[in-house]
Parts: C-alpha cells; sequence; structure tokens
C-alpha cells in the first residue's frame, strides 16, 4: 500500500461557464476570510448581497473566452501535471488533486487521505511566493479538517519556491522559447494583492520601510511584493536582461489600494512611449487560467495595440511541463 499521500493544491475553477456554477464559484472564493479580510457578517453581505450576484455574470462570459473542448485550462492541466507526477513518483506514493475552491475540492482529497489511512502527507500549494490568500488559506483549512480526525498523519507543507533554481530554470525556459531579445521591453506580471495584506506580513508597516522593492531580508521574507521582486532579478539575471529592457507590475486589482505600478497602465505607458514588441512574462502563475489567456493574452494584448504597440505577446505557464514536473517530484522526495 502507498504510504504517502501528495496533494496538489491551486485556487480553483468553476465547474462549467453558467452563471450558477461561477456564482457558486465566486461565493465559496470570495466568502474565505482570507482573500476578503473583513467581519464575518460585513463579509457576507458584501459577497452575496453585492459582489457575487453583479460579478457572476460578468465572469461568466469571461470563462467562456478560455474554456476549451476539454473543459477549464487550469483544470485540464492540473490533472496533467498529475498524472505525470504520479508517473514520477511511483507507486510509493499517491498524487492527489485538491482546489480550495471549486471542484476537485481539497476537502475530498483530504476525505481520500482520511479513508486510506496514509501515514505521511506532502502537501504542495502550487503558489511560488507565499500569500495568505493562497497558500495560507489551503494550510488553514488542511490543519483544521485533520485537527478534528482521530489519526492525524504526518503533514510537511511545502514552503514557497519562488527562489528554487530549477523552479527559475523552468520558468526561464518557458521565456526563452519567446526569444526575448527580439522585444523592446518585458513587463513581468504578477497577481496583485490589497496593500493590507501585504503590510500585514511584516507588522503592517509599509513595504517601503524594509526596501521590499530591492533586497530580501529577515523582516520581508514572506512578503509577496519582496518574493516577486525577487524572483524577477533570478530571472533576469538568468536571463540576462538589462534593467532598462523589463519592468515588474501587478495585475488584476480590485482598487487602488492594490500594489502597484499597475499592469494595464505600465503598458499602455510602455505603448505611448514607443515600445513596438512586447513580452509578457507571469511568474505567479504555474498554471494558465483566465488571468494569463484573457486579461493577459487578450485584453492587455488589445491595450498595447491600442496605444501603439505592434507585436505582442505572451509566455504560457509551466503547466504540465516536463522541467515543472522533475521540480516538483523532487521537492516531494526531499520532504
Amino acid at each position: 500500500m502507498k504510504k504517502t499521500a501528495v496533494i496538489l493544491s491551486n485556487t480553483g475553477t468553476p465547474d462549467d461557464t453558467s452563471v450558477p456554477a461561477v456564482r457558486r464559484y465566486l461565493k465559496e472564493f470570495l466568502g474565505d476570510g482570507r482573500v476578503i479580510t473583513m467581519p464575518t457578517l460585513l463579509r457576507k453581505l458584501l459577497v452575496n448581497g453585492i459582489i457575487v450576484p453583479f460579478r457572476s455574470p460578468k465572469s461568466a462570459k469571461l470563462y467562456e473566452k478560455v474554456w476549451t473542448t476539454e473543459g477549464s485550462p487550469l483544470l485540464v492541466y492540473s490533472e496533467k501535471l498529475k498524472d505525470k507526477l504520479q508517473a514520477k513518483l511511483g507507486d510509493e506514493y499517491e498524487v492527489i488533486l485538491g482546489m480550495r475552491y471549486g471542484n476537485p475540492s481539497l476537502k475530498s482529497a483530504l476525505q481520500k487521505v482520511r479513508e486510506n489511512n496514509y501515514e505521511n502527507v506532502i502537501l504542495v500549494p502550487l503558489f511560488p511566493q507565499y500569500a495568505s490568500s493562497t497558500t495560507g488559506t489551503i494550510s488553514e483549512l488542511v490543519h483544521k479538517e485533520m485537527g478534528s480526525w482521530n489519526n492525524i498523519p504526518a503533514l510537511k507543507t511545502i514552503d514557497q519556491f519562488y527562489n528554487e533554481p530549477k523552479f527559475i530554470e523552468s520558468f526561464a525556459e518557458n521565456i526563452g522559447e519567446k526569444n526575448p531579445q527580439e522585444y523592446d521591453h518585458i513587463i513581468f506580471s504578477y497577481h496583485g494583492l490589497p496593500l493590507r495584506h501585504v503590510n500585514a506580513t511584516h507588522q503592517g508597516k509599509e513595504c517601503s520601510h524594509f526596501n521590499c522593492t530591492t533586497e530580501l531580508n529577515e523582516h520581508n521574507k514572506f512578503c509577496y511584493q519582496a518574493t516577486c521582486y525577487a524572483t524577477t532579478r533570478l530571472l533576469a539575471e538568468k536571463l540576462n536582461l538589462g534593467a532598462d529592457g523589463y519592468s515588474v507590475c501587478f495585475q488584476s486589482r480590485f482598487s487602488q489600494s492594490w500594489l502597484s505600478p499597475f499592469a494595464d497602465e505600465v503598458i499602455k505607458e510602455k505603448a505611448k512611449q514607443g515600445v513596438k514588441k512586447m513580452l509578457v512574462v507571469s511568474p505567479s502563475f504555474v498554471t494558465d487560467c483566465l488571468e494569463t489567456i484573457v486579461e493577459i493574452g487578450i485584453e492587455y494584448k488589445d491595450l498595447f495595440l491600442e496605444n501603439g504597440g505592434e507585436k505582442f505577446d505572451w509566455v504560457p505557464s509551466l503547466n504540465d511541463n516536463d522541467n515543472w514536473i522533475e521540480f516538483i517530484a523532487k521537492l516531494v522526495v526531499k520532504e
């Protein structure tokens, strides 16, 4: 019998592109106290009474653009990742997919672990940079669920891996396939976060207090902004990029009180400044999804071309790339 369960976990996806399915997904996602950090009652009123009813129809139309004949790209690639990782690890491990929101759910993955009475569990949150609303909420749910069990297996969680050489190498290879030297400018775009989430990682003080855009230190090692900039520095070094040849920015913002500079504004400004050929990389995503395929691949492309740009391309995520799978396998075996 396999002794170790490996749980791969990502944010998740709606079951389909219908408004009811998207509504269910958004209600679960935005109802998480680590995603929207406010008192429970106020959060429920905001999410269920305002955000979900108004946002669901718009989001459903966006998901229609990303959906394939196989289904949601995020789920399709995740399933392929699971199968390839299982083949790589062999019979001593059982690889299970569990999304934090939607299906297959993280709770169902944990139920499988419980039913099979595994002795060891390795949790792999698929986020290179730590954030309370991603890795944090996954870890919290796993500990909460296991806390009610009679037999609790040994649990190890894979830490943020943005600075692991094999991760950098895998993403650099993806970028290299696009011949980055042929572009005037490269944008490193990371998913945005509210500033209050980021500041909470260093005692509520602002990132400028800890030089988060220029260095890593004991105070900011869990700061999302600091690790995003560190990821960029490592990739730029690997690719021999000059400091003037790239920018760091953040996408998918909900308000002005999110991490900046904002990707859409940077792309628009670069086009107006005369940049004709632009390449966008999104190293906070290891699996292509709505944010990479639609937001970057369609919306940002249109924005760039409308403002004078001539050539726009984006680098696919790691998805089920063999080097990426080899990297995860080594992390798991090391544990």
